[in-house]
């Protein structure tokens, strides 16, 4: 199955309006090539948005397929404050990560909407753009992760202002603590959003789960001036290494650009060095035996430098796949 096939729901039906939007009328093979997805899914997600009063019309025959009912046109939608931002922060985060096409038009529909939007929301909107960043590629939803819309902006502002704030936060084990915090950036990962700020009871740059994150309250105090990280790549840090406690460094015999398109950024950690250097090293975490499966799938020669419990099942791997070859 695809990456574009295992995307949210609603994250699919903006597709499927971007794609009506710039065109009424369009075969099913063509929708299904576009969005990638299966003629069952396709047909599920157009049955969702009837339901949601999109009159969307579907032709038989050889060359059957899809367009919109009532002269081609959209009807309009009435969205509240929150719905409003959730559309925005959907479409400019599918603008990212989209093929120029769809990436482009995902650009123009934020333009249209932005246009209508209250000035009040079209400056929440804007400034989650400008604090957030993407990480990595478009890939599967990550569990059931609920993200209070109101948080994310509250966050957002506290960012673009250098306010800190004050929150109690739930660690992945349920402990609630107390936190003071500076803010940074948001970084959103598939489908969860993570705050970087400066813990000051820590004395250090921490990374915070939004979805986990209580009602943030101001402190009246500014940020303090300091050195500030690469948002993006301390939470990357944090997903494919940190949280695991078997770590390993592999050093991949391939340049840093070839290692970077095959590795996604979530998955392991990329050390800096020269773009044309012959080898990469790279930062993993995870089981063991999870990481010698996946080391075994990449296209290249590599080198397990520091984990004899990684060396291990991949010897274990090794004999399996010899008297699997050695049976046939």
């Amino acid at each position: 199955m695809t990456a574009c096939a295992t995307i949210d729901t609603p994250a699919r039906l903006l597709r499927l309006l971007v794609l009506f939007s710039s065109r009424s009328t369009w075969s099913a093979q063509e929708l299904v090539d576009r969005l990638e997805v299966t003629a069952r899914t396709l047909r599920r997600d157009v049955t969702r948005l009837r339901d949601l009063g999109y009159p969307i019309v579907s032709t038989t025959g050889r060359y059957g397929g899809y367009a919109l009912g009532a002269g081609g046109r959209l009807p309009p939608l009435l969205l509240d404050d929150d719905e409003a931002v959730a559309v925005s922060v959907a479409l400019l985060d599918f603008s990212r990560s989209a093929d120029p096409t769809l990436g482009e038009a995902a650009v123009a529909a934020l333009t249209k909407l932005a246009q209508v939007l209250p000035s009040a929301l079209r400056e929440r909107v804007d400034t989650l753009g400008e604090v957030s960043v993407r990480l990595g590629r478009t890939g599967d939803p990550v569990g059931d992760v609920t993200t209070d819309v109101s948080v994310l902006m509250a966050l957002a502002q506290a960012c673009r202002r250098q306010d800190r704030l004050r929150f109690d936060y739930t660690t992945g084990d349920d402990r609630v603590s107390r936190r003071h915090v500076e803010p940074h950036r948001l970084v959103s990962v598939r489908s969860r959003w993570y705050l970087v700020a400066f813990d000051l009871d820590r004395d250090d740059w921490r990374t915070f789960r939004v979805d986990r994150v209580g009602p943030p309250a101001p402190t009246g105090a500014r940020n303090a001036e300091r050195e500030s990280p690469d948002a993006a790549a301390l939470v990357a840090e944090g997903v494919a290494v940190r949280v695991y406690e078997t770590q390993v460094r592999v050093r991949v015999h391939a340049p840093p650009k070839h290692v970077a398109h095959e590795i996604a950024p979530t998955i392991g950690v990329i050390e800096p060095g020269p773009d044309d250097a012959p080898t990469t090293v790279v930062h993993f975490g995870g089981d063991a035996d999870w990481l010698a499966r996946y080391l075994a799938s990449l296209p290249f020669r590599f080198e397990v430098l520091d984990s004899d419990e990684v060396r291990r099942e991949l010897a274990v791997l090794a004999e399996q796949l010899t008297t699997a070859a050695a049976t046939s």
